[in-house]
């Protein structure tokens, strides 16, 4: 290519913004793996003056060429935090905020940040992605990895590790690991007792406990809120269980779930507290199928306090999760374990806040 290449160029050969490729090339930003490595194989390809010396043919990637250059070239970087995420996320995620979060406090600091999917076959294999370059990464970050014995795996490598949130198995099997997680318990029993003060007794809940920590959390405090106001907790009026042990994000699959448990229930509860918001939605999905109103037939709440919580008809009353702030305590987790790798494993639980909507017949 004649002339100076500029990151604009990239850019626009590869149809991305110039902020993304910036991204890329200067790692500092959030991007998934698979799109940091199309952007500088295309940077070494049209000989962009950072890696202009590269031959790409020798290895067919140039990943291993740049991370020996990041040594070389970035001296006041540390080290990259490695993410790992089984599911990858939009903005809608609880988390999405909390990355931004990281980034920025992680970058201050001189650590870089990368993303990685880990597939179903890894998981199996009990492998790390070959995108982890195990040399630069000095912790791994744990989003969305809710399979205890890769769990295990990940614990075994003696790499710094900080889960956010965990598997459901981690509430009775120890995991050598910190963990961050949302405060599942004050909030849900608060919930509970705002409705039996009410006069409403009988409460359900609806969510795959066995699908992460915080599930089944949300169903034990539950119990508690009941037990607290003096209630028995009702099994009959959750449903609780995962579907012939099929993928809970199978979002068609677990509305069909639904609809079949919801008829085979001789008496609705009074209310349903949900696992999270996008399982309130599955729910007001099947609830239609079946000719249920929320909030006529019954009240209806939620968790994160996603961004569709407040636009659904009937607005979703929700319980918030404090994502910047669980960001900041993240950082403070992964930079004390890299500084102090001795330290006692630490579980860590940040705020939640309730919040009433129409849903359950508040804010109107």
């Amino acid at each position: 290519m004649a002339g100076k290449v500029t990151i604009q160029d990239i850019a626009d050969a590869l149809g991305l913004s110039r902020n993304t490729v910036s991204k890329a090339i200067n790692n500092t930003g959030i991007l998934a793996e698979n799109t940091r490595d199309r952007i500088l194989r295309k940077a070494v390809e049209m000989g962009y003056k950072q890696f202009s010396y590269i031959n790409i043919t020798e290895t067919g990637s140039a990943k291993l060429a740049l991370a020996e250059e990041e040594k070389k070239t970035s001296p006041d970087r540390k080290g990259v935090i490695s993410m790992l995420t089984a599911n990858m996320f939009d903005s809608s995620h609880f988390a999405s905020p909390m990355l931004d979060v990281m980034q920025r406090k992680l970058s201050e600091h001189g650590y870089s940040f990368m993303i990685h999917r880990v597939t179903e076959d890894l998981i199996r294999k009990k492998q790390l992605p070959p995108s982890v370059n195990t040399e630069l990464t000095i912790a791994l970050l744990c989003i969305e990895v809710f399979d205890m014995e890769y769990a295990r795996y990940l614990c075994s490598l003696e790499i710094p590790t900080l889960f956010v949130d965990a598997p459901a198995d981690s509430l009775r099997e120890k995991l050598n690991t910190d963990i961050l997680i949302m405060d599942n318990r004050v909030s849900v029993v608060s919930f509970v007792c705002n409705m039996i003060s009410r006069g409403l007794t009988k409460i359900g809940y609806i969510g795959d406990i066995t699908h992460c920590r915080s599930f089944y959390e949300r169903y034990l405090s539950m119990q508690e809120g009941l037990m607290i106001a003096g209630r028995s907790p009702v099994d009959r009026y959750s449903i609780w269980q995962n579907p012939d042990g099929k993928a809970y994000h199978d979002s068609q699959l677990y509305r069909s779930f639904l609809v079949d448990s919801i008829k085979k229930m001789k008496e609705l509860p009074d209310v349903f507290l949900c696992a999270n918001d996008f399982v309130a939605i599955d729910a007001l999905a099947a609830f239609d199928t079946v000719g249920i109103r929320v909030p006529e037939d019954v009240l209806l709440c939620g968790f994160d306090d996603s961004r569709e919580s407040r636009v659904l008809t009937p607005r979703l009353s929700t319980i918030h999760i404090h994502s910047h702030a669980m960001g900041f305590a993240a950082v403070n987790l992964l930079l004390s374990r890299t500084s102090h790798p001795n330290l006692n494993f630490r579980t860590v639980v940040t705020e939640t806040s309730l919040i009433l909507r129409e849903s359950t017949k508040d804010g109107q």
